[in-house]
């Protein structure tokens, strides 16, 4: 992402401009960065994600 402003431009997009990284997306859906993916699993809330089929294209 560092080196193609493109790819990074588009993750900013999608990441409502979230600059910290890494920004986690999990079947297409932002997550959020690592304080967030840590949080779902206390929560009980990540494997349920994981779990999901992905989106169809």
């Amino acid at each position: 992402v560092q080196a193609d402003p493109a790819r990074r431009d588009e993750m900013m997009a999608r990441s409502n401009n979230a600059r910290t990284i890494p920004q986690i997306f999990i079947n297409g859906r932002h997550i959020g960065g690592c304080d967030d993916l840590y949080a779902l699993d206390r929560a009980g809330r990540l494997d349920p994600l994981l779990n999901e089929a992905p989106a169809s294209a």
